[in-house]
C-alpha cells in the first residue's frame, strides 16, 4: 500500500454525486440517557451507481437512511448535511421533505407487509404516488401501476394490481413496494434490508430487478444489508460501519481482495465456507469476539478496540480518522499494514 494521506471526505468515483452525506450525526435523547446512533458519518454517491451499507445490526445502517429521509422521530436530533443533488434536506420543513419523497428520492423498506396498507389494492397504493406527485388521474394511474408492475417482473399484472397484499407472496410484495418506490423515476433509491427473509431464488430475483432499475432508469442506490453475498452480487463500492461509525470504504473487488480492518476483516470471515471445520469435526462460523458496545458516548478512541486482537493504547486513546490508504480505499485504523483476519480461539484455521 501506498502511504497512507488524510482525506476528509469520501467523494463518489466519478462525475458529481447525487447523494452527498456530511458528517453526519444522530442522536436519540431519552429521559435517563442519550444514545448516539451515528457519528460521523459521511459518504457520496454516482447516478447509477450501487453503494451497499454493510454491519452489524444496530450499527447504525437503518438510522442513517432514515435520516437521509427525513423520517426519524420528534426524539431524533440531527446534525450534519445531507445534499440530494446539491439541495439540503438537514432542517428542511416536513411539507417540503414530503414533496421530494416518492418523486426525487425514495425508500424500499423492510418489511412490505408492514409497510404496505392491507385494506388497500396495490394498484390503489401504486397510483397515490403517481396521482399525488405527476397529477396523472385515476385511470392514467392505474394503467402506470401495470407498467410499474410489469417492470418489476410480476407476471400477470392486469390481475395483480386489483389484488391486496395479502392475496401476494412475499417476493411479489416486496416487488410492489419496489414498483412504488420507483413509480416517479427517483434520481436515489435507498433499499433497506430489500431481501431479508427471502428465499435463495426470490432473493436473486429481487436483485435481479435492482440491477435492471439502476441500468434503465439511471437510479443511484443506496442498499443496506448484512448479507455480504448479496453486496458482491451487487454493489460497486462497499462503506463498512460499526457503532456508528465508517470504518473501511472501498470497492467492491478491492474491498474483498484486501480489507484493511480487522473488523472487515471479521466480518468476511464470518462467512461460512465449504470445508470450515471447528475443533469438534462441526461446521463452524467464525465469531468475532466481544460484543458490541452500547452507544451512550461516542469516545474520542476507536470503538472496535475491545474486540481488537491489534488494539493497543494508540487504539485506546484516539480517534481514528477516515483516511485515503490506496486508490479509493479508505480507512479508520491505527494499524492498517498490521490488519489480519480475526479468528476466534478455537475457531477453524
Amino acid at each position: 500500500m501506498s502511504a497512507a494521506t488524510t482525506t476528509p471526505v469520501p467523494s463518489a468515483p466519478s462525475g458529481e454525486a447525487v447523494l452527498s452525506v456530511r458528517d453526519l450525526s444522530v442522536s436519540f435523547r431519552g429521559h435517563d440517557r442519550t444514545v448516539h446512533a451515528v457519528d460521523g458519518l459521511s459518504y457520496d454517491v454516482a447516478p447509477g451507481e450501487v453503494l451497499a451499507v454493510v454491519g452489524e445490526s444496530g450499527c447504525g445502517k437503518s438510522v442513517t437512511s432514515m435520516a437521509v429521509m427525513g423520517l426519524l422521530p420528534p426524539t431524533a436530533h440531527v446534525t450534519g448535511s445531507v445534499r440530494l443533488a446539491g439541495r439540503e434536506l438537514v432542517g428542511l420543513s416536513e411539507k417540503r421533505l414530503a414533496r421530494l419523497r416518492g418523486q426525487e428520492m425514495a425508500m424500499i423498506f423492510q418489511e412490505p407487509m408492514t409497510s404496505l396498507n392491507p385494506v388497500l389494492t396495490v394498484g390503489r397504493q401504486i397510483g397515490e404516488v403517481l396521482r399525488k406527485h405527476q397529477g396523472l388521474g385515476r385511470r392514467e394511474a392505474r394503467e402506470r401501476a401495470i407498467e410499474l408492475l410489469t417492470l418489476v417482473g410480476i407476471p400477470a399484472p392486469a390481475k395483480r394490481v386489483d389484488e391486496y397484499p395479502h392475496q401476494l407472496s412475499g417476493g411479489m410484495r416486496q416487488r410492489v413496494m419496489i414498483a412504488i418506490a420507483v413509480a416517479c423515476d427517483p434520481a436515489v433509491l435507498i433499499a433497506d434490508e430489500p431481501t431479508t427473509a427471502l428465499d435463495v431464488t426470490v432473493q436473486a430475483g429481487i436483485l435481479d430487478v435492482l440491477r435492471n432499475l439502476r441500468e434503465r432508469l439511471g437510479t443511484a442506490i443506496v442498499l443496506i444489508t448484512h448479507d455480504l453475498g448479496v453486496v458482491a452480487d451487487t454493489a460497486d463500492r462497499v462503506l463498512v460501519m460499526y457503532a456508528g461509525r465508517a470504518v473501511e470504504q472501498a470497492e467492491v473487488a478491492e474491498l474483498y481482495g484486501r480489507p484493511a480492518h480487522p473488523y472487515t476483516r471479521g466480518l468476511l470471515g464470518a462467512v461460512l465456507r465449504p470445508g470450515l471445520r471447528g475443533t469438534d469435526g462441526r461446521a463452524r462460523l467464525n465469531e468475532i469476539p466481544g460484543m458490541v458496545p452500547g452507544l451512550d458516548a461516542q469516545p474520542d478512541a476507536c470503538t472496535f478496540a475491545p474486540r481488537c486482537a491489534l488494539a493497543d493504547d494508540t487504539c485506546a486513546g484516539a480517534r481514528p480518522a477516515l483516511r485515503l490508504i490506496d486508490g479509493a480505499h479508505r480507512l479508520a485504523c491505527h494499524h492498517p499494514a498490521q490488519a489480519g483476519p480475526q479468528i476466534p480461539e478455537g475457531a477453524a484455521r
